[in-house]
């Protein structure tokens, strides 16, 4: 059974050269697991909204299709920090039990949400 990644991301990019990269790594990926981009497209009418609805509202769309044994890991700047190898070590372990899948996040401007 091949190891199944998922990367959620609240917002696409508009820059040409992360767009390239993207597609460069989603290829080197496709070698050694099988991996997914779910891009959560930007709240409407974000403007009219406070800070905590922003965030209320991706958070909705970013739980939105998770199944009770996917692990969620939320990508934040206070998270935990990790060295390439730890990381490594981190991930397999998290995939050791079969069926399971890793859903990567990165959320909005705002951060997360509760």
């Amino acid at each position: 059974m091949s190891m199944k990644i998922e990367f959620r991301v609240v917002g696409k990019t508009s820059f040409d050269y992360l767009k390239e990269g993207i597609e460069i790594y989603q290829k080197r990926l496709k070698h050694y697991c099988n991996f997914s981009i779910n891009i959560i497209p930007d709240i409407k009418n974000a403007k009219k909204l406070t800070e905590t609805q922003i965030k209320n509202k991706e958070g909705e769309a970013i739980l939105n299709k998770i199944n009770p044994n996917d692990i969620l890991i939320l990508l934040d700047e206070n998270g935990k920090e990790f060295s390439s190898i730890e990381f490594s070590k981190y991930i397999e372990n998290k995939l050791m039990p079969l069926g399971k899948k890793i859903i990567f996040v990165v959320g909005g401007a705002y951060g997360f949400s509760d």
